[in-house]
């Protein structure tokens, strides 16, 4: 199964991302997650796997992750969106890593419509489809309040709010895309995680 979760900040993707992993375990790909890492530092050893037959792969997949940390991380501090072409290059590293077979869920990313389209194309090079796309609807005053809660260093007010704008300029063309390709399933995250959970799991016909 192949999964996309969307949603603005705050709107619980996260969350939902990482219990959908462990019911149908399932790897997670959060490029939230690897872009902190990336600009930290830190050697990304969950999400990349070192090759024993070649470490020089891994050497340059590792060099290739800081520079777009270094080169992103402007972006992410003023809460704008990061450059199609490396997030871009950052899923297609993920997607062809050791640890990733044909079955995964995806979370942060598309963002736009144009990286919804490029996702596409991505895949049918890689000979996968993606089943559906998951879509946390969640009012703006709760996505603020949420995201405003959390601890993470790139949730300051002003960095919240320019995000959850984008969302609604940049982000919600792609239900549209999805909902043409009848992939699209609308949930509302507007309750208990595990009440968004058992609403997903509904959507997917899952017993």
């Amino acid at each position: 199964m192949r999964l996309v979760i969307l949603g603005g900040s705050g709107s619980g993707k996260s969350t939902q991302a990482q219990k959908l992993c462990r019911y149908f375990d399932l790897p997670l790909i959060s490029t939230g997650e690897i872009l902190r890492k990336a600009i930290s530092g830190d050697k990304l050893l969950q999400e990349f796997q070192w090759s024993e037959a070649d470490p020089r792969i891994s050497l340059s997949v590792y060099a290739s992750l800081n520079e777009l940390g270094y080169h992103a991380q402007p972006y992410m501090q003023k809460g704008e969106l990061v450059p199609d072409e490396m997030i871009i290059e950052l899923i297609r590293i993920r997607l062809r890593q050791p640890d990733i077979d044909y079955d995964w869920v995806l979370e942060g990313y598309p963002r736009t419509a144009f990286q919804a389209e490029e996702l596409d194309f991505l895949l049918d090079n890689l000979g996968q489809k993606l089943d559906w796309a998951i879509y946390l609807q969640v009012p703006e005053a709760v996505m603020v309040n949420r995201s405003l809660g959390r601890s993470l260093p790139d949730d300051q007010p002003e960095i919240v709010q320019r995000r959850v704008e984008l969302f609604y300029d940049r982000t919600i063309p792609i239900l549209e895309y999805y909902d043409r390709r009848r992939c699209l399933l609308t949930i509302d995250g507007d309750q208990s995680p595990e009440m968004v959970q058992q609403s997903i799991l509904t959507l997917l016909a899952v017993p």
